[in-house]
């Protein structure tokens, strides 16, 4: 559960109650995670507390439980808001302010996203408790902090002119920021405005005045001599295109000695950066005046080969003596050169000697500043070393902003999580791509690489990897050691050791990125993947893991078969489970049930077209009426919009449907599928809302919520007969929302029929909150024709809010967004319909798309005698989500023409609506209804 306090009191997506309830919680937020009792609850909630104040508090908190945990099972004690004696704690793990806090230490990108967690003040419904003020003002200063420390990491790499406009925002609303104020001096400093800058400190000077009584410290004074003066120092030291590692750099920065000896060690897997950092600090104290040098060690070098060549690059030679005098000598000529970098890089092939040279150092008293920085693969085995307590830096991956801006246009999210965001697989990746190459390969450097590493294996150890391979990323150690015939545990610690894999649990490994795991399996043969592919399916529990694997060894068998099914019911992706029903028809048969689930799996992943075609192969399939009724009734897909897509399909279905409906007489779950069906695939008719009834009735009595919600879409589909019935089809999204929750696609169906009659009755933050509800579900359930739906809303608002430029734009967007669906009653006529709503009816052109509107439109564009001839002609039109937009084409074109006749009709038609907005199908506007009822 993820909570918010900073800004209006969040608890995830749970309701929360009354100020007082959402009191009680927020006090407990304030405790973070200590227990508050309840007396003091008591005393916080009310000045004068009434009798039972003590219940009350109970009350909230027994509510609270029930929305923090609705999957609570009964009388089981909550784990979140727990008693504790005589009070309560919430043992909250996710809260905004308490990452916020974690997060200031952190570079730009990180701060940037700690101030963006910020939505308004903190607390702020809870402003005037005096048990919330010293959490408020405690977490103000913090934003404050964490503001002028953006403006620093900001100006570090060169963001001047950014950093200037945010701090004078900043320092209009807190003038007695003596820091912000030097930043911002600072900042136009860098960006040439020495005049502006030397203003500034004296505003500086006049703010602290006014508003604190002091002068300015030194830091500021000193900043202002500096100014005057032109200081290199207010020039910053000139860093190398280092990306992402600010923080690593600044804690190669805190290793700088003072005096006498300063070390760090800087830690990493191959390519992940490392000798890229010392380089880019190499010229940080380069500009700062240290003399560097660098010394590399390679396998099977000299001994001590690593310091002959830092004395050399000091302009030495080494003596020729024993060992201690030449460690001893070594570090004189070392220290001669103070202040003096030293950079040790691969120190993990170091040999035994050079290692003994560096232990040197920690046990001599230097009169010089020396800092030496090894970069080494692992732990560096030196007792002496980890005596000095050297600075550790262990560099990971880079973040998926710091990937993005080494890749540029290219996919930096598909590229971060192949990678890992190492660095050198990185650019190889780009480079793959750049070259046309497909970036779910893997490029040939990196494979290069890999295999020369794996080659220092021993065989066994590299056999168990490609085993592991086999698995997945992550791998289960008891399931490799099934497959492995073995134990596997001796040849995973040297994978460990060397960086392969990681241990992320007892007996669970995870290689440490997928490009070393692809690689592994892109050498394992054809033949023998898909026999370990089969044996771990035939060895594995859990029915996920088996159908992955069956699928991947091509199995044809009945227990491949029942695992793929299971795994296409249980998975939450739509497309996931076309994956897996494609393999269980792969291998078994054209089976109905496996038919029927692909069918559905088709439709809500957005291939509706491709979903037809199965469901006529399912009906040829079905032997029977209860087959047949089976194949039929199963595909309970909701639908929204109410123009049949493939009329002769619908066709097909409601035939088969009508033939085996007296085989099923009684008020059956079967029958009221079917009859469900019928109205479903008849919808725009208006003609079959007593099925739909039906279907409904049986379903309320069966207690039957997923049969319920099929039926209530049913009757959805049969409320256009007349204009006025947004308030009735809202009703219907609202039970579908209660009735569904649980069922996603259904759920999603209440909320956008809520959109669209919220729309229609001018409930913009009700239609909004809808909306977002149902972007959400979309979101975690991977449904991608939500947002076809939520996308024209969007353009609605738009244009209902006057800003016809944008909506013009979004409306053009969201009909790209609907091509290529197979929702082919949306996909013609709608676009220019919805351009007519924004720009007029003298933009129309007949020449346009209008698909099965264009008679409705003819009217507007045609000579007058046509015109007039073409809209007496116009039939009443189907009962549909588009009755009120004919119904106003009609009386647009009985006013172009000044006919009464047309305009009586129109009014008729639009009366019921009287209180609407032309907007129930939740794509476009026509504005109000009675700007045409006055026509």
């Amino acid at each position: 559960m993820r909570f918010g306090v900073l800004g209006p009191l969040t608890a995830g997506s749970a309701r929360l109650g009354g100020p007082r309830q959402r009191a009680v919680l927020a006090r407990l937020l304030v405790a973070r995670r200590r227990v508050v009792p309840v007396r003091t609850l008591v005393a916080d909630l009310w000045e004068d507390p009434p009798d039972g104040a003590l219940g009350t508090v109970q009350t909230f908190v027994g509510a609270l439980r029930k929305a923090l945990e609705p999957d609570r099972p009964p009388r089981t004690p909550s784990l979140l808001l727990v008693t504790e004696g005589a009070g309560y704690a919430l043992l909250a793990q996710d809260v905004d302010a308490w990452r916020f806090e974690e997060m200031l230490g952190g570079d730009l990108p990180v701060l940037d996203d700690a101030l963006a967690l910020w939505r308004g003040p903190a607390y702020a419904e809870f402003a005037d408790e005096h048990w919330a003020r010293a959490e408020i003002d405690r977490l103000e200063e913090l934003r404050l902090v964490a503001a002028e420390r953006r403006a620093e990491a900001a100006l570090a790499l060169g963001r001047a002119a950014g950093v200037v406009a945010d701090l004078r925002a900043h320092l209009a609303d807190h003038p007695w920021r003596e820091k912000a104020w030097s930043l911002l001096a600072l900042a136009l400093y860098r960006e040439g405005r020495q005049g502006d800058a030397l203003e500034a400190v004296r505003e500086a000077r006049s703010a602290l005045v006014e508003n604190l009584g002091v002068d300015p410290g030194p830091e500021l004074r000193a900043l202002e001599s500096d100014i005057l003066v032109q200081s290199p120092r207010l020039t910053p030291a000139r860093r190398s295109s280092l990306v992402g590692r600010s923080a690593e750099l600044a804690a190669l920065e805190s290793a700088v000695p003072a005096a006498s000896l300063g070390i760090a060690l800087v830690t990493g897997e191959a390519g992940v950066g490392k000798t890229a950092l010392a380089e880019a600090f190499t010229a940080v104290l380069a500009a700062a005046g240290w003399r560097t040098v660098w010394a590399r060690c390679p396998e099977d070098a000299p001994v001590a080969w690593p310091w002959q060549q830092v004395v050399e690059a000091l302009g030495a030679e080494l003596p020729d003596t024993d060992r201690f005098h030449l460690r001893r000598a070594i570090v004189s000529t070392v220290e001669s050169a103070a202040p003096v970098l030293v950079v040790l890089d691969d120190l993990h092939q170091a040999d035994e000697e050079t290692l003994a040279v560096l232990a040197a150092f920690t046990t001599n008293r230097l009169t010089g500043r020396v800092l030496i920085v090894a970069t080494s693969r692992t732990a560096v085995p030196l007792e002496a070393l980890a005596r000095a307590e050297p600075v550790r830096v262990e560099l990971g991956g880079l973040d998926e902003e710091a990937v993005a801006a080494l890749v540029g246009d290219l996919d930096a999210r598909a590229i971060h999580e192949r990678s890992g965001g190492n660095p050198f697989y990185v650019k190889e990746l780009v480079r793959l791509v750049e070259s046309g190459g497909d970036l779910g390969s893997v490029p040939a450097g990196v494979r290069d690489v890999l295999r020369h590493r794996l080659a220092a294996l021993p065989a066994e150890a590299r056999t168990v990897l490609h085993q592991a391979s086999v698995l997945g990323r992550d791998v289960e150690v008891d399931l490799l050691a099934a497959l492995a015939g073995h134990d596997v545990l001796d040849a995973l610690d040297l994978a460990i050791e060397a960086g392969f894999v990681v241990e992320v649990a007892p007996g669970h490994a995870r290689f440490t990125h997928v490009l070393v795991r692809d690689t592994l399996y892109e050498d394992v043969s054809l033949t023998r993947r898909a026999r370990w592919h089969a044996v771990v399916a035939e060895r594995s529990g859990d029915v996920q893991t088996r159908a992955h694997h069956y699928a991947l060894a091509g199995t044809r068998s009945a227990a491949a078969v029942q695992a793929l099914a299971e795994a296409a019911e249980q998975t939450r992706s739509p497309r996931e489970s076309v994956r897996l029903w494609r393999a269980a028809i792969a291998a078994g048969a054209e089976r109905l049930d496996l038919v029927v689930g692909l069918a559905r799996a088709l439709a809500v992943s957005g291939d509706l077209e491709e979903a037809r075609k199965q469901r006529s192969i399912a009906l040829r399939l079905a032997d029977g009426p209860r087959e047949v009724a089976e194949a039929i009734g199963s595909f309970d897909v909701p639908g929204i919009w109410t123009t049949n897509d493939d009329p002769a399909h619908s066709a097909e279905l409601v035939a088969a449907a009508e033939r085996v409906l007296p085989a099923f007489p009684g008020p059956a779950a079967t029958r009221a599928r079917l009859l469900a069906t019928i109205a479903m695939e008849e919808r725009g008719t208006g003609t079959r809302l007593a099925e739909a009834r039906e279907a409904e009735s049986i379903a309320r009595e069966l207690g039957d919520p997923a049969l319920r919600a099929f039926a209530l879409n049913a009757r959805f589909m049969h409320t256009f007969h007349r204009t006025g019935l947004a308030h009735e089809r809202a009703a219907i999204g609202r039970e579908l929302v209660e009735v569904a929750a649980g069922l996603v696609t259904h759920e999603v169906l209440g909320h956008l029929i809520l959109v669209q009659a919220c729309s229609a009755l001018a409930d913009f933050g009700t239609a909004d909150r809808h909306a977002a509800a149902a972007d959400e579900l979309a979101r975690r359930h991977d449904l991608p024709l939500v947002g076809v739906f939520t996308d024209w809303y969007a353009a609605l608002k738009l244009a209902a809010s006057g800003h016809t430029e944008e909506a013009d734009s979004a409306y053009r967007a969201a009909a790209d967004r609907v091509r290529g669906t197979g929702m082919w009653g949306m996909e013609r006529g709608l676009l220019p319909l919805a351009l007519l709503s924004l720009h007029g009816p003298s933009t129309v052109d007949l020449d346009d798309d209008w698909g099965p509107h264009l008679d409705w439109v003819r009217p507007l564009a045609l000579p007058h005698d046509e015109a007039l001839e073409a809209a007496r002609a116009l039939p009443d039109g189907p009962a549909d989500l588009l009755t009120e937009v004919r119904a106003c084409l009609l009386a647009m074109a009985a006013t172009r023409l000044r006919e009464d006749e047309l305009r009586q009709r129109a009014h008729e038609m639009l009366l019921p609506a009287k209180d609407e907005l032309v907007a129930g199908t939740g794509l476009f506007t026509f504005g109000p209804v009675s700007d045409y009822l006055r026509g």
